[in-house]
């Protein structure tokens, strides 16, 4: 199942370094991004020395009638209040009861307002005040930077968050499409009636009824991932009280379909077009994708994979699991970097990288259903569809209209990929999910005629940029900005800031950039990985040496993906032995090994943004197969002694 609209894990990481980019941006402090490990220790530590601008107080919104109370302080976000605003569960008033929606508002900083911007986030599943995180002053400052002069108001999604949060834990937990399928069905089972009363649609309402609630005519639109399609559904739903819309990776309102083809049509070029820096080879990354997705749902995977305690488990990888961690690199620069040279490896028969790479990424995603609840993403996506079967079809008898209709789709339809790729989309995933599915009206508009932009990352594999193609043809305002070799959520995964200072600019002048430049990756693609080796015979300084820099190439992308920025520590295995420790400051490996016999131990120390970000450190070569020794690492440097020799 593609979950495929936003997590909370990596939009932190994102985030993150946009808080450091926007400090090198406005020039708040010199060098500030780079001086620290941490871009989002950096932000808050000069919120708390008040070098960020300052954010001013505000007063109640003409003709509200809410009760709202101060949910900041002189210590985090002055201004900014908390209130409740209560929708009916079901606008029909069929189904009886209420849900209360946690708003969150900050006044300008400013002392001319320009408007209001709504923020939405993604998912479905996301609350967007939780997301967003307007009671913190990084973030406030981040998005008032974004919006100069707006008010910015965040609400949590029926739902979600704080908003009657929705929780089935073995849906939370599940991740093969069999499981997810079956937990989904008695997720669905325990919401009763209220199962089929949170569609786009229903959301679209409430955003409204929440505007309203607050006295504003007009608002603008800032819409990540799904929530660009419920920015959408709001323009046609409301277009009068529509002043503005900025969607980032953008999702129209006429997606997902019911098998993701669309994603799975494009990932091809994506990937090849991950490597146009000449980092990777793009036609094999591409091409190995392709071939062992197919094999893999012929014949998965089994195999043994270490865990960081020292023990084993089973680990299976088929098809689906495999375009699932491809997927998911469009939010995961780490494993962006990983990927290239773990499926070459996988295809060539060294699997064990894959199996320890599908493993860490099963681990570093899961979510809480506060962070991204996966009752709520089932409840919209089942009930919006659209699904091969009418929406009152029973669901006992939904699996033979599946199986007619995947049976039945044109060849290509799914890209590359064979029948079995299906199950990739939502049409899978809602088989037994209960009452009404699919087809959910969405308004007819008009769509108004308002400045509009859309930011599309080329490696954004999840949102292809075609739907943002689409989207913006709908408006004669319209603007596109590409992102090269930026994935997922791109305004704030962009390390060049070229994305954050041209939606400012098209705030501030209505003139953003045609096009922003390629930059440079967090961390450059694992170019190889070794043979996993024999401990019979003991390699030479200089095969040793190059083992020990794809190692590092290696332990810098894990620490990335599963710890990086967002300064999470984390503890995870090497491919053959010993453990990589990562927090948002270091790296530690103890007998570190990606192929049998050749061992690392030390400290990277993170010194310096980049990007490439930079690392400093010592560490030891040893290990049965290895030419023992020490070496230094300081950036691309590595130089040392190995085995009585200098190298490097």
């Amino acid at each position: 199942m593609n979950r495929a609209f936003s997590t909370r894990t990596v939009w932190r990481l994102a985030t993150a370094l946009a808080f450091a980019l926007v400090v090198v941006a406005v020039g708040a402090v010199s060098g500030a991004a780079s001086s620290g490990p941490s871009p989002l220790a950096t932000a808050r530590a000069l919120a708390e020395q008040n070098l960020l601008p300052a954010i001013g107080s505000r007063g109640d919104a003409a003709g509200s009638a809410r009760t709202s109370t101060a949910c900041g302080s002189a210590a985090t976000t002055p201004g900014l209040e908390c209130s409740t605003v209560t929708v009916p569960l079901d606008y029909s008033g069929q189904v009886p009861g209420t849900v209360a929606l946690h708003v969150e508002e900050l006044p300008p900083a400013g002392t001319s307002p320009a408007g209001v911007m709504f923020l939405i986030a993604g998912g479905p599943g996301q609350g967007s005040a939780s997301t967003y995180d307007l009671g913190d002053p990084a973030a406030a400052w981040l998005y008032q930077y974004l919006f100069p002069d707006y008010t910015l108001v965040a609400y949590d999604d029926r739902g979600t968050g704080q908003s009657g949060l929705l929780n089935c834990p073995a849906l939370q937990k599940a991740i093969a499409p069999a499981a997810e399928e079956a937990a989904a069905a008695t997720c669905g089972q325990s919401l009763g009636a209220a199962a089929s009363l949170y569609s786009t649609a229903d959301h679209a309402r409430d955003l409204d009824a929440v505007r309203a609630a607050l006295g504003f005519n007009q608002v603008g639109l800032f819409g990540v991932s799904y929530g660009t399609k419920l920015a959408m559904a709001y323009a046609l739903a409301y277009p009068q009280h529509v002043s503005r819309i900025l969607l980032d990776s953008v999702l129209p309102p006429t997606l997902p379909d019911p098998y993701e083809s669309n994603v799975l049509q494009a990932m091809p070029a994506t990937l090849a077009r991950y490597c146009s820096d000449g980092s990777c080879n793009g036609a094999q990354f591409s091409a190995d994708v392709v071939k062992l997705a197919n094999q893999l749902a012929a014949k998965p995977l089994v195999g043994k994979v270490l865990e960081a305690n020292g023990t084993e488990h089973t680990k299976k990888v088929d098809g689906i699991e495999l375009l699932s961690v491809i997927l998911d690199a469009d939010l995961s620069p780490g494993e962006a970097a990983e990927l290239p040279a773990v499926v070459h490896a996988a295809v060539l028969g060294n699997t064990q990288p894959l199996l320890r790479l599908a493993d860490v990424h099963d681990v570093s995603n899961y979510e809480t259903a506060q962070e991204l609840s996966s009752a709520l993403y089932a409840a919209t996506v089942c009930r919006d569809g659209p699904f091969p079967w009418a929406p009152d079809t029973p669901p006992a008898q939904r699996s033979a209209i599946y199986t007619q209709a995947v049976a039945s789709l044109a060849p290509g339809t799914l890209g590359p990929f064979g029948s079995w790729a299906a199950a990739f989309g939502n049409a899978d995933f809602c088989l037994g999910w209960p009452g009404e599915t699919g087809d959910a009206p969405l308004g007819t508009g008009p769509l108004p005629n308002v400045p509009m932009m859309a930011v599309s990352g080329g490696f954004d594999m999840r949102t292809p940029t075609a739907g943002a193609q689409s989207v913006v043809a709908q408006f004669p305002q319209g603007h596109l900005l590409v992102v090269p070799g930026v994935g997922h959520s791109t305004v704030t995964a962009d390390p060049s800031g070229c994305a954050i200072n041209a939606v400012r600019a098209w705030m501030t002048t209505g003139t953003p950039p045609a096009t922003c430049p390629r930059e440079k990756d967090l961390v450059l693609p694992v170019p190889s990985l070794p043979k996993p080796g024999s401990t019979a015979q003991v390699e030479s300084p200089k095969a040793t040496l190059a083992t020990a820099t794809l190692t590092l190439d290696d332990a810098r992308a894990m620490w990335l993906m599963v710890s990086g920025a967002s300064g999470t520590p984390a503890k995870i295995a090497g491919i053959y032995s010993g453990t990589l420790v990562g927090t948002g400051r270091a790296l530690t490996l103890h007998d570190y090994s990606i192929t049998r016999g050749v061992r690392l131990s030390g400290t990277l120390s993170f010194v310096r943004f980049g990007p490439p970000l930079v690392f400093k450190g010592t560490v030891t070569v040893g290990g049965p197969a290895a030419a023992h020794g020490l070496l230094g690492v300081s950036g691309a440097s590595l130089r040392g002694t190995l085995g009585g020799q200098p190298v490097g």
